[in-house]
């Protein structure tokens, strides 16, 4: 399957009642602004996931943690998603909420989901077409069927932070990771041993991603051989890195879920600050 597909590719398949739009479009500091924006506009047939790509704040787990599986698969199946349907997300924020979303029905078994390659503005730039009609689902059963060997939790973390065979990736910007500024957390800094690769840097500057050599080149300094695991504040930024390394032919790619949200969480945790040996 497809981890990114072409917009060319979805316009072509607008009708094709295997292929479901998700709309992931939403803004920091605003939960309302993306339903808002999908009831004003949006791909034909898309449907608005938003609200559902995280779970409740607990007092661990960051600021963004995994919804239940349960509840999120109850959300797909009412939006007709199940075995058999292409789910294509797409988003207006440079892939780093559909990236989420692909993420998420990966990790739950989902074995056919996508995101579109360039930004909702974007298509419409390019004269494709949008609606405000919100369509009618048919209810599907989706069953989900976690692959946990995705996911890292603080505690894999911390066991395998100084280990010869991983590699840490904080996906945020650089004077976050450098522990000059944070503008989201209490804490700033990075998790010891990470190298910074940020995330928007995957993207080229219309907002499409990389192309496969591209990304080959912007990752060429990490070895292939190693485990990689990747944060970012609180694991939705990570996951266009976690794409864009897949794209790359890393294969031993997890995601921090909880991150540096999660990391700073608990207080015993190491924090490390300024760059790393080696970094990217």
């Amino acid at each position: 399957m497809m981890n990114l597909v072409e917009m060319s590719w979805v316009h072509e398949h607008l009708n094709d009642p295997r292929v479901l739009l998700v709309d992931c479009r939403f803004t920091l500091g605003s939960p309302e602004a993306g339903e808002k924006a999908y009831r004003q506009e949006h791909l034909p047939g898309a449907f608005d996931l938003e609200k559902d790509l995280s779970g409740k704040i607990q007092q661990h787990g960051g600021r963004h943690p995994l919804p239940d599986p349960e509840d999120l698969a109850k959300t797909l199946s009412a939006i007709g998603v199940d075995e058999n349907i292409h789910v294509i997300a797409y988003d207006d924020q440079g892939g780093c909420m559909a990236a989420r979303c692909w993420w998420l029905l990966t990790y739950l078994g989902h074995p056919k989901v996508s995101v579109m390659n360039g930004t909702f503005q974007l298509w419409k730039e390019r004269g494709y077409p949008v609606t405000a009609e919100v369509p009618s689902p048919t209810p599907r059963s989706f069953k989900p069927h976690i692959i946990a060997e995705m996911a890292a939790d603080q505690d894999e973390v911390k066991q395998k932070m100084n280990r010869q065979d991983t590699l840490l990736i904080d996906s945020r910007e650089l004077n976050r990771y450098l522990g000059l500024e944070e503008p989201i957390d209490p804490v700033a800094g990075h998790i010891p041993g990470a190298v910074n690769f940020f995330w928007k840097d995957v993207l080229r500057p219309d907002g499409q991603w990389k192309s496969k050599e591209e990304l080959k080149h912007h990752f060429s300094s990490l070895p292939k051989d190693k485990e990689m695991i990747v944060y970012c504040g609180s694991g939705v930024t990570a996951t266009p890195n976690v794409l864009a390394l897949k794209e790359a032919g890393f294969t031993r790619v997890k995601l921090y879920p909880g991150s540096w949200s999660d990391w700073i969480s608990h207080k015993e945790n190491p924090i490390a600050t300024g760059p790393e040996k080696g970094n990217g």
